[in-house]
């Protein structure tokens, strides 16, 4: 439990700051730690009694000549839960080492203590992570569903609980005058790597929940299996989501966006509801501009479209926009379409969604009618317009028709 390294840690720095020799041992009596380096590897036989006993002993030259890799001074058992797991000595005169002893003891025995709490918590965090990865990637063709809800259960999870899948991606904003991608990637991988503890606490403190799963799965990507309650008020997790954000661009001065899946209670579920938060990070980003919370549940048009694949995308942009595509007011026209549609075909909603006067709507609408000699009011081609205004935004598909 207590290792090399950190007994050395200890030792040398509490011997600098006493001024006597402090010297470490394990359960068996070997030097782990020593201010004075040449004794680390030895063996202390005064130890072993102590760690039986855990009772402290002192030793006068005398005693210790009698005694193998032992010097005059102070031995004293480190405990840990009960169980003694090595021992502190003091060189020197008994006399003057003694009032030492008690302080060195206990200040160790809560180095230690913090030690293997911050390795219990490192262990921790790297069992969600791995459990997380493994939903994220979750084959039942592979992998039972009932030996992840097992594994999940022996680290405290219920994964049959209602929970709903959060992906959060967290960048370094470019700064004033940054140079090329390549070279603001660098610091930006740095920085991002230095903040991730700090992250994770942030997110653990808004997503409090014991049954909440949160892990980074990736450098800048942190997840989330919310528990959703079962009963009661409580903030939807969009709520609690652009509230972390804020929290995190305030504390850290880092950029950050979010996905949502949908509610599930099965391992499978949970995959398809992480999938789906991804999927809603990605698509939200081309199709909601600045927004930091994108969910699934406004995002299954372009997910079915994005699925489909380039090819039958680039089909229906040249099926059904490409004479819109090749005027020059494109985007606003664009834009126009997809308000009218995504407003339930309302005149005024339309125009309030666009900020606009609804005469300018008026005006839009018409041109594109001109343009595709076809009405708007056909709900039909309407909606094949919208899905290629969608694919058009998706991007990637074939270039803009000019001239």
């Amino acid at each position: 439990m207590l290792s090399p390294s950190l007994a050395q840690e200890i030792a040398g720095d509490t011997s600098a700051v006493i001024g006597f020799n402090v010297l470490i041992t394990d359960a068996d009596g070997m030097v782990i730690g020593s201010g004075d380096s040449s004794r680390v590897g030895t063996f202390h036989e005064a130890s072993v009694e102590v760690v039986r006993t855990k009772e402290p002993a002192t030793h006068s030259a005398s005693q210790a000549h009698r005694l193998r890799g032992v010097r005059p001074g102070v031995t004293l058992p480190l405990v840990t839960d009960g169980q003694a797991v090595g021992t502190v000595g003091i060189t020197g005169t008994p006399a003057q080492v003694r009032r030492f002893g008690l302080l060195v003891k206990r200040q160790t025995e809560i180095l230690l203590r913090e030690s293997v709490m911050l390795r219990s918590r490192l262990l921790g965090e790297r069992a969600a992570e791995k459990l997380l990865t493994d939903i994220a990637s979750y084959d039942p063709h592979v992998v039972e569903g009932d030996a992840l809800t097992f594994r999940a259960a022996e680290l405290g999870f219920d994964l049959r609980l209602p929970r709903v899948a959060v992906a959060f991606e967290v960048t370094v904003p470019p700064g004033p005058g940054a140079g090329t991608r390549r070279q603001a990637s660098a610091p930006a991988a740095r920085d991002m790597a230095l903040a991730r503890s700090e992250l994770l606490r942030t997110i653990r403190d808004v997503f409090a929940d014991p049954q909440d799963i949160v892990a980074g799965t990736a450098p800048g990507f942190i997840g989330v299996l919310h528990r959703l309650p079962a009963r009661g008020p409580a903030a939807s997790p969009a709520e609690n989501c652009r509230r972390l954000i804020d929290v995190i661009a305030a504390q850290d001065g880092l950029r950050a966006r979010a996905g949502i899946g949908e509610p599930a209670v099965s391992v499978a579920g949970l995959h398809a509801s992480y999938q789906d938060a991804c999927d809603a990070l990605r698509l939200g980003v081309r199709l909601a501009g600045d927004a930091p919370v994108h969910q699934i549940t406004d995002l299954r048009v372009p997910q079915v479209l994005a699925a489909l694949g380039q090819p039958a995308r680039n089909r229906l942009l040249e099926g059904c926009a490409a004479d819109l595509r090749r005027q020059p007011d494109w985007p606003v026209l664009r834009d126009t379409i997809t308000a009218w549609c995504e407003s339930g075909f309302h005149l005024v909603r339309a125009s309030a969604a666009l900020h606009i006067h609804r005469n300018t709507v008026v005006y839009r609408m018409s041109k594109i009618e001109q343009v595709t000699h076809r009405p708007l009011r056909d709900h039909r081609f309407a909606m094949a317009l919208y899905l290629a205004c969608l694919a058009d935004q998706l991007g990637g598909g074939v270039a803009p028709v000019t001239g």
